[in-house]
């Protein structure tokens, strides 16, 4: 059979072979699924599931205790400890927090000193990050 003026062969399809009536299955991209990526599904198969998710409701704990009406025991103030890192000798050896910030203000460079903080319940001392040094440091 020849073609007719725009492609047209009488089989239905129009030019280059494309379908008049439209696909048999309308497709969709799933994207619920978990991991790498989603999935090319039939329509039919998406509206046979159920589309909502059930929440799930976790209860929160009680911020009072029983004991509310008892106040924490307060703790003992913190206590530094700043050393030199080229002589390793202590510039402040078990010093309260106003005391190392003074310390620090006769420092050049936060890179020149470690800073320490005791901690009681460990029974030693751990050294400060950076970010805890520069706080300290900006403050002197």
């Amino acid at each position: 059979m020849r073609p007719g003026p725009r492609g047209d062969d009488g089989s239905g399809r129009g030019p280059a072979g494309h379908y008049r009536e439209g696909m048999a299955k309308t497709w969709v991209l799933r994207t619920e699924t978990k991991g790498t990526g989603a999935e090319v599904v039939p329509l039919e198969s998406v509206t046979q599931q159920a589309t909502s998710v059930e929440p799930v409701f976790i209860p929160r704990k009680s911020t009072r205790s029983a004991d509310a009406d008892v106040e924490p025991e307060s703790r003992a103030p913190l206590r530094f400890r700043v050393v030199d890192v080229m002589t390793r000798e202590p510039l402040l050896d078990d010093g309260a927090g106003p005391e190392a910030i003074e310390a620090l203000r006769h420092v050049r460079s936060i890179v020149d000193v470690d800073v320490y903080v005791w901690h009681p319940e460990r029974d030693r001392w751990r050294r400060l990050t950076f970010a805890e040094e520069r706080a300290m440091f900006e403050l002197a």
